[in-house]
This record gives C-alpha cells, sequence and structure tokens, in this order.
C-alpha cells in the first residue's frame, strides 16, 4: 500500500516539536528586566523557527540581514526608517519598539550592525538575534556576546529522536525507527534539507505502510527532486573531469570506504580542501555528506553504474564482521557506541538483510533499551525470510516488554512460546508467577538467566550468573534488598550502554531505601533513563513514580499533571482547596518535585505502544 495523502500538504507551516529547554531559555531571556539573547548555530539546524515560535503573539519588529544588500547603510531596517538617517536619529526613532527579533544577523551592513549593537548598549529594546556559525559577521554583531551584552544560545542540531518526532509530525503518520534514522542520517541536523527530502520521498509516493503495524517506511534509491539536487550541487556540479570520477568511485563504494591510496593525491587534496572527502579513523576515504553518496548514485547513467558498481556479493564479509562485532558487545554486556553501516545500507537500499544479521542487530537494539529499533530490525529480517525464528523470537520480545502480549504471541506466526519468550509473555499478561514457575534456563544464556533478576526474582540464578559481573552484582543486590548498591549497579549499566536495565534497578531501588531522599533520587533517575527507553513497559517499571502516594494523592497529582488548577482539582473531587493544596504539597516531597511544572514529566513515562 502506497502513500495517498496528497503531497500539498508538505507546503503547509512546518510543525514545531521538541526544544523545550531551549524555548524556555530564550523566553525566560525576553521576561521583564531581560535584556534579550543570541541564537547561534549551523545552517539549517532551526534558529529562526526557535525564535519565530518563542516571538508567536507578541508585538516586536522584525528584521533581517541580506547578502545582497551588504553594502547599503540600514538596508535591514528600510522599511522602519526614513532616508537618509544618521545612526543618532535611527537610535532615536526606534527607542520605542520593545522586541526586535533580528535575523541572518551575520549579513547585516555595517550600519544596521552599528544600530543593533547601540540598542543593546542602551538596553531599552530587547533583542533577539540569530547569526549562523562560520559565516563572518560584522564585528558589532559579534561583539553582542563576545563583549556580554547578551547571552548566548549555541543551538546544535536535533537529536535523533527528536528529528524522528518532527518527521513523523510533518509527515502526518508514524515513521517506522530505520526510516527516522535515515532520514536523520542523511540530513545531519540541517531541517530544510529534511523538509526538501522528507517533501521528495511523499511526492514520489516512496512511504509503504510496515504490514501489521501503523507505521511507514522508505526503503529504496534517494529521489533526486530539484530541491534534494540543489542540496547535492557541490558534488553534482563538479566540472572537472578527474574530480568527478573520483567522487563517483567513492559513491559507488558505499557503504565501504575507499583505500586512498587508489586515488590520485592532488585530486584528493582539492576535494578535501573543498569539504567533499573526508578521512575516517581508519584512514578509509568516504564522501563528507551523507547525501551525496546516493545523489551521485542516483543521477549516474546506466552504463556509468555498470562499470563502477561493485561485484554482487562485495558487502558480505563486511557484513560478517559486523554481525560478530556487534555479538561479541552483546556478550560483554556493553553496548555503547559502535557503528554498524553495512546493515543499515542494504535496509535503506531495501536490499535483503541476512536473518543472522537482522535477529543480532534487533537484540542490540533491545538491550539498549530502544524496543521500537529493534523490532524493525527484527520485521526488517522476516520481510525477506518469514520462517526466520530468531526474527520472530526478536520480535516477539520486543512486544512483549512493551507490555502488549497479543502482539508479543502474534510475532510467533503460532509457534509456542519457550524460553525467554514464554518469560516475558507471562510478564506482558501480568502473570509473574508463571514466568518463572518450573522454567529450565541453560547456564550458557546468561541474559536469559538476567531476566529473573529484572522481574525481581533473583534468589533463583544466585551463583549462576558470571563472578563479578555487573549482572551478578545486580543479582545480590537486589537479593540482599541494598538501595545504595542498586544505585551504583544501575550506574554501572547506563554507562555500558544498558539503559532500559539501568532504569529496572534504579526502579528496584526505590522501595528498598531506607533513606526517603536517596528513594527519591533513584525515582527520577529511573524515570530519566525510561524517558530515553521509548515504550518499554515492564514489571520493574510499572507504578514506578506514584507507587509510594496515598490513593487521593495519586488522584490530585495525576488531575494537577494533566493542567488543572487547584480550585478545578477541588471542584472535580469535592474537595476544599486547602486540602488540595496540602496534598499536593506532601506528593512534591515525596516525588522529587520542585513545583507544579515538573510533575508532567516525572508522572509521565512514554505512552505505551506496540513494538
Amino acid at each position: 500500500m502506497t502513500d495517498e495523502q496528497d503531497a500539498k500538504t508538505l507546503h503547509l507551516p512546518w510543525p514545531f516539536t521538541g526544544r523545550e529547554d531551549e524555548l524556555d531559555l530564550v523566553r525566560r531571556s525576553l521576561a521583564a528586566g531581560r535584556p534579550g539573547i543570541v541564537v547561534t548555530g549551523p545552517a539549517g539546524v532551526g534558529k529562526t523557527r526557535l525564535v519565530t515560535e518563542v516571538a508567536r503573539g507578541t508585538d516586536r519588529v522584525r528584521v533581517a540581514g541580506s547578502p545582497d544588500s551588504r553594502d547599503i547603510p540600514f538596508a535591514a531596517f528600510a522599511h522602519l526608517l526614513p532616508e537618509p538617517v544618521t545612526l543618532h536619529r535611527a537610535l532615536r526613532l526606534l527607542s520605542g519598539v520593545r522586541l526586535l527579533l533580528v535575523d541572518d544577523a551575520h549579513w547585516l551592513d555595517d550600519a544596521s550592525a552599528a544600530l543593533v549593537h547601540q540598542l543593546a548598549v542602551h538596553g531599552r529594546t530587547r533583542l533577539v538575534v540569530v547569526a549562523t556559525d562560520g559565516a563572518p559577521a560584522p564585528g558589532a554583531v559579534s561583539r553582542l556576546w563576545t563583549g556580554e551584552l547578551l547571552p548566548r544560545l549555541a543551538l546544535r542540531p536535533l537529536p535523533p529522536g527528536e528529528t524522528a518526532r518532527l518527521a513523523a509530525t510533518a509527515a502526518g503518520r508514524p515513521l517506522e525507527p530505520l526510516t527516522a534514522r535515515r532520514l536523520h542520517r542523511l540530513c545531519g541536523g540541517d531541517l530544510r534539507l529534511l523538509r526538501d527530502l522528507l517533501g521528495a520521498v511523499r511526492e514520489d509516493r516512496l512511504l509503504t505502510r510496515v504490514p501489521g503495524t501503523d507505521e511507514w517506511a522508505w526503503r529504496g534509491p534517494v529521489p533526486v527532486t530539484p530541491a534534494v539536487r540543489a542540496h547535492a550541487a557541490p558534488v553534482l556540479d563538479r566540472t572537472d573531469p578527474a574530480e568527478r570520477e573520483t567522487l563517483d568511485r567513492l559513491a559507488f563504494a558505499e557503504p565501504l570506504p575507499a583505500g586512498a591510496d587508489a586515488f590520485d593525491p592532488d585530486v584528493l587534496e582539492r576535494l578535501e580542501a573543498a569539504g567533499l572527502v573526508s578521512l575516517d579513523e581508519r584512514h578509509g576515504l568516504r564522501l563528507a555528506h551523507p547525501l551525496h553518496g546516493p545523489a551521485l548514485r542516483a543521477t549516474a547513467g546506466r552504463l556509468r553504474t555498470h562499470r563502477l558498481a561493485g561485484p554482487p556479493g562485495r558487502c558480505r564479509s563486511a557484513l560478517e564482521a559486523e554481525t560478530a562485532a556487534l555479538a561479541r558487545s552483546i556478550a560483554a554486556a556493553d553496548v555503547r557506541g559502535g557503528t554498524a553501516p553495512v546493515g543499515e545500507w542494504l535496509a535503506a537500499e531495501g536490499r535483503p538483510v541476512p536473518g543472522g544479521h537482522a535477529a543480532v542487530r534487533a537484540r542490540h537494539a533491545r538491550l539498549r533499551g530502544q524496543l521500537p529499533e529493534a523490532a524493525a530490525w527484527a520485521r526488517e529480517g522476516l520481510r525477506h525470510d518469514p520462517d526466520d525464528l530468531s526474527c520472530r523470537t526478536e520480535l516477539s520480545l520486543a512486544a512483549a516488554q512493551s507490555g502488549d502480549a497479543t502482539a508479543a504471541y502474534e510475532a510467533l506466526g503460532g509457534r509456542p512460546a519457550r524460553g525467554a519468550t514464554a518469560t516475558w509473555l507471562a510478564a506482558a499478561r501480568g502473570e509473574p508467577e508463571e514466568a518463572d514457575a518450573g522454567r529450565e534456563i541453560p547456564g550458557e544464556d546468561v541474559l536469559a538467566l538476567y531476566d529473573a533478576v529484572r522481574l525481581g526474582a533473583p534468589e533463583t540464578v544466585l551463583g549462576r550468573l558470571p563472578a563479578d559481573s555487573v549482572l551478578a552484582e545486580h543479582a545480590a543486590a537486589l537479593a540482599r534488598r541494598d538501595g545504595p548498591a542498586l544505585d551504583r549497579v544501575a550506574a554501572r549499566l547506563a554507562e555500558r550502554g544498558l539503559l532500559l536495565f539501568a532504569a529496572e534497578a534504579y526502579a528496584q531501588a526505590v522501595p528498598v531505601h531506607r533513606d526517603p531522599s536517596a528513594a527519591r533520587t533513584a525515582r527520577t533517575r529511573a524515570v530519566a533513563l525510561a524517558r530515553r527507553c521509548p515504550g518499554a513497559r515492564t514489571p520493574a517499571l510499572s507504578g514506578l513514580v506514584l507507587g509510594e502516594l496515598t490513593a487521593r494523592q495519586r488522584q490530585i497529582v495525576t488531575l494537577a499533571a494533566a493542567g488543572l488548577s487547584n480550585r478545578q482539582i477541588a471542584e472535580r473531587l469535592t474537595l476544599s482547596v486547602r486540602t488540595v493544596g496540602n496534598h499536593l504539597y506532601s506528593a512534591y516531597a515525596r516525588l522529587g518535585a520542585g513545583d507544579r511544572g515538573s510533575l508532567p514529566w516525572l508522572v509521565d513515562l512514554p505512552e505505551a505502544r506496540t513494538a
């Protein structure tokens, strides 16, 4: 089934999602008595979109620099000032402006830059100034923050999670994790490129529904629309034959790097100086931007493609090496970092991903607490081999640990649940006694043994986990109900990238801590880590935050987190406003919440969803 939504919706205003901390910082900088703020960052990261969102509904004046008018005095203020005008008079004429938004300040003419600087010095006008990193800016602009006239917010690219939410909001439908990761990787944080690329994918109807889910996926080549071509122009418009041949050879070598010795060093130096190629940590040669390779391959003719494309099995040994490296990290219970570009490239291009590799990728993602990603990799393996048992097992485990027993059972395709799958199916059904009853766990399956610890039955595996391992320490600490030891174990698990395990360990520490302050800290850390594990719903996390409150406190806190005032809560529950306030005060103390604003963060774990 293909995407049938009207592509014209792409031209609606780009939605604003995420950036809550940055949004709050800019808003606070515009409070009474504050001078304003300078927002800087790479091109395309959403600087203008952020400040526009902050200024929405306010009485403000907007000016913008332009590269075409840098030699015209006061060009940015031409719509506000008479002609001719002196700096002194311009300052007087604008003295009544309370909020001035200055976009593309790095392109201001010198007179406009001096005017902005003087407005900051006088302090009667609050300023929001936007400038791009790396672009030469007038000295009067850069001195706004180097001279400490205004605070500076260095805006970084959106992280993968927020990019995925933004793309899904813009697409009007949920995107499966591998598609979201691909969009993030290709765009490198450039939201304008994300908009263009997502628009091209939708216009060409390349989104297809993932069977059995409400998610949509994109596989296959990158569509080279005019907008995408413009972003890839630095390589597509290269006219030197030797340079273009080098770029094409690198494009067709992907996802593997190429050896620099096979190329003309003079050509490589020119391309490196232009920012088009780079050396990786192993001295492999790659194209500098992730979009350039797909664009070059998509625009190559059939004969050129036939000449430059490698043999069909050229990635086999590299894929096997990636699979082995991922398996070693799983066995070592350390899933930090590490890249596996070959598998991702095969999936993105729509090529078959062997079930063995897909299952290992799924397990690696599951241990990192990324259950939707784990399910996506399992489905990728099943797409080409529907009977692969290892992929079906991983898909079932991802669903069960997301709390969806029905989906976990269906993922097995009618096969009986055994081992870890049976354990987590029982846990998802709310039958923990069935999860442990009479089940024989092979001693060599360390992570299956560790499931007993995660499910709160460490006594059954004491002495069976590898000695001196963090997993054995977790079992011992939980068995003796040692809160501080559980905190230390949780910190070690988090250091190893085992975020879901760490969240569970902190959650298990909450009820056994004797010190109420330590319990609140453990709860806060558990919630923070659980938020980084989308969709996770395991027994250790259930009732994580509200478990120690009375029934009435839980009721009031839930309503307060939903945005109701004390008076509204009192009217709904037939209580006095003072009683509601007293209950909230007690709940704040137990939850470690500073005020009402932190309640939604503490109360609402990520929404349950089918992996």
